[in-house]
C-alpha cells in the first residue's frame, strides 16, 4: 500500500476519476473500476474484475477473477463473488436497439450472501441476506434470506447459517456455530 492511499491498486489495473476505494481494500490485476463506483472498506477484487459505472459495492467484499459487476447492481457487505459469476442488467438487450442505464433493473445482493463460480443472477432480483448460491445456478427470481439456491433455474433446495454450514434437519440449529433459525415469509431469521 502506498503512503497517500490506504489501499491497494496493482499497476495493470485502471480506475477512473470519481472512484471512492475505502481503507485495506486490494484491487488486484488486470481490474477496472469505472466512473462513479463506490467501493467499500477492506474488499478484495481478484483478477480481471470490472466495476462498472455507478456500482455501490459495501465493506467487506470479496470478488473472485472474471467477474463484472455492471451498472443497477449493488453488493452489500460482506457478500462474496465466485469466480466468473455473472450479474446481468438489461432483461432484453440488443445490440442494435441499446436502451441505455434508463432501463437496467436493479439488482440487490444483500449482506453475507455468497454466489458460486459461474452462478448467474438474472437483474431484476433481490438475493436475500447470508443465502448461498451454488456454483452454476441460474437465479431467476428474488431469493429469501439464507436460501441454499441449485440448478437451473434455481430453487431452493435447504437453507444456510451465517456462518456458511447447511442447516441439515428442520430444527433449523447450525450443527457448528448452533446459532438458530426461525422461517417466515422471507426466509429465515436469526431467533435471539
Amino acid at each position: 500500500m502506498s503512503e497517500e492511499k490506504k489501499y491497494f491498486v496493482h499497476e495493470s489495473s485502471y480506475v477512473d476519476e470519481d472512484v471512492e476505494i475505502g481503507d485495506g481494500t486490494k484491487i488486484w490485476y488486470f481490474c477496472h473500476i469505472q466512473k462513479g463506483a463506490r467501493i467499500g472498506k477492506k474488499c478484495s477484487l481478484g483478477q480481471n474484475v470490472n466495476i462498472s459505472n455507478n456500482v455501490k459495492i459495501g465493506d467487506g467484499v470479496k470478488i473472485q477473477n472474471n467477474v463484472a459487476v455492471y451498472e443497477g447492481v449493488e453488493l452489500e457487505d460482506y457478500v462474496f463473488c465466485g469466480p466468473s459469476c455473472v450479474f446481468t442488467n438489461d432483461l432484453t438487450p440488443r445490440a442494435k436497439y441499446p436502451k441505455g442505464s434508463a432501463a437496467y433493473k436493479p439488482t440487490v445482493i444483500k449482506k453475507g450472501a455468497s454466489i458460486g463460480a459461474n452462478a448467474t443472477i438474472v437483474c431484476g432480483h433481490t438475493v436475500g441476506e447470508w443465502a448461498l448460491i451454488g456454483a452454476g445456478a441460474v437465479v431467476c427470481d428474488n431469493v429469501p434470506a439464507h436460501a441454499l439456491m441449485l440448478g437451473v433455474p434455481a430453487k431452493r433446495k435447504g437453507w444456510a447459517c451465517e456462518c456458511g454450514e447447511l442447516l441439515r434437519d428442520s430444527s433449523l440449529v447450525c450443527p457448528v456455530c448452533g446459532r438458530r433459525y426461525i422461517e417466515t415469509e422471507n426466509g429465515l431469521v436469526e431467533d435471539n
